[in-house]
């Protein structure tokens, strides 16, 4: 028989939504928000000239660079004040998730609750400033460096004013991503940091289209050829769905337990352990690693020694050592990540207090062992499942040198994301629901 909830879940409707009034300020909020976002990614920067610069951008944007312009929403390839996006807060958040691993005054912090949570948060703003302020003087200096097919700099009037007023503009454009994202996730629906990715991805959707369509029409790419990309995307985004939603449930069972004349107890639950428990999470801090040192490289491969512009070509987009660490980075933080969500020791110390025990494995450490066990075999599976996603797609996108934004990292980012949001409405919808029937039986009872 169907629970409460899934029987609600079948009966949201388009007049349940109009009627939840809460809901409709979230979502209100979350596309005001997403377009404030979008405005200040045309604001440019000062002191630019945007004719040379797009010259320069478009004789570079082959590589890395053109990933990085991919998560910007093409803020980066008009260097407004949001060309790094929220790209150095990601690179904070790492980074203090690894500290918090390794430093136990840290650890403990993460123990202490909401508290411990909003100091760790702080320090990761703290970082990501540092973190802006360095790509942004990178940004900077290598824009000084570059110039355009007749030899002009983009740069109007460089020197040190130039630099300085831009790391400035680019920390505060990068700051004020942050604060957004931060609103929507606490005021809108959705995380906040994953819906501005995704807008910035989605708006550069109808272009990458166009584009593909264009290199049709000239003779570039085959008609075949853009049949099979379709057929490729389809069948991503197919098994997208299929294993973001995909489970392994572990039966739980609690003992019965006898008070006076009534047994209590004797039920049984699972618990549910998803085949990719770390969502988009990996491939977005891959990227994030790998941009940060590669964005100075590329704006400075020419005008430094050789080795930096060998390292800057084999890093390139569909490059075999640019596969490789990219690979490696997604293996890495899937199981970094997983360890940091999910802890076999904790899960089963709690279902031992509570009285469940999984059936056939003693309570204790030998339940530990079962869900590590499990969880390690659902992780090797699940970082393979991400690495031939994002890399497969890299090669064949390589090859056929059609848009970035149909490769499998754009698309798992958009599908994930939007799963998520869609259910965080139906979640928003239910609890609407269930306080209308609260209020109906309180009228019932008073009567």
């Amino acid at each position: 028989m169907a629970s409460v909830s899934e029987k609600l879940a079948a009966n949201i409707n388009f007049d349940a939504f109009m009627k939840a009034e809460e809901l409709k300020k979230r979502i209100w909020f979350t596309l005001g928000a997403l377009v404030v976002y979008r405005i200040g990614s045309f604001v440019p920067l000062p002191g630019i000239d945007p004719v040379i610069l797009n010259d320069i951008f478009t004789r570079n944007a082959g590589g890395i660079l053109g990933m990085f312009d991919m998560f910007a929403g093409g803020a980066l390839g008009r260097m407004t004040i949001f060309a790094l996006n929220i790209m150095p807060y990601i690179s904070a958040s790492i980074i203090m998730q690894l500290a918090t691993s390794i430093s136990k005054e840290l650890g403990q912090l993460k123990k202490e609750g909401e508290s411990g949570t909003r100091k760790i948060n702080q320090y990761s703003r703290y970082l990501t400033v540092v973190i802006a302020m360095l790509q942004g003087y990178g940004i900077a200096a290598g824009l000084e460096s570059m110039a355009g097919s007749g030899g002009v700099s983009a740069v109007i009037d460089p020197g040190a004013f130039f630099r300085f007023t831009t790391v400035i503009t680019l920390v505060g454009g990068t700051m004020f991503i942050v604060w957004l994202g931060e609103q929507v996730t606490a005021r809108g629906i959705g995380n906040g940091a994953s819906l501005i990715i995704t807008a910035g991805i989605i708006a550069n959707l109808p272009m990458a289209v166009v584009q593909t369509i264009e290199l049709g029409r000239v003779g570039q790419l085959s008609v075949f050829a853009i049949i099979g990309l379709l057929i490729m995307v389809v069948v991503i985004v197919t098994v997208i769905v299929f294993i973001e939603r995909a489970q392994r449930r572990i039966v739980i069972q609690y003992p019965k337990r006898q008070k006076g004349n009534k047994l209590y107890g004797g039920e049984s639950s699972h618990l549910p352990m998803k085949i990719n428990s770390t969502g988009v999470i990996p491939p977005i801090f891959a990227s994030s690693i790998l941009l940060l040192p590669i964005t100075i490289a590329n704006f400075s491969a020419k005008s430094g020694p050789e080795w930096l512009g060998a390292v800057t070509a084999m890093l390139g987009r569909g490059q075999p050592l640019y596969l490789a660490v990219y690979s490696s980075l997604i293996i890495f933080f899937c199981f970094f990540y997983t360890a940091v969500v999910f802890n076999p020791d904790d899960t089963a110390e709690n279902l031992k207090k509570h009285g469940g025990f999984v059936a056939g494995i003693r309570p204790g450490r030998n339940t530990a062992i079962y869900l590590d066990y499990v969880l390690t075999r659902l992780t090797v599976f699940g970082s393979i499942y991400l690495t031939l996603l994002c890399i497969l797609p890299e090669i064949l996108i390589s090859k056929l040198s059609v848009p970035f934004y149909m490769g499998g990292t754009t698309l798992l980012i958009t599908v994930t994301v939007t799963m998520d949001f869609v259910s965080q409405v139906q979640s928003h919808l239910l609890a609407h629901q269930y306080e209308g029937l609260i209020k109906k039986s309180k009228l019932r009872g008073r009567r």
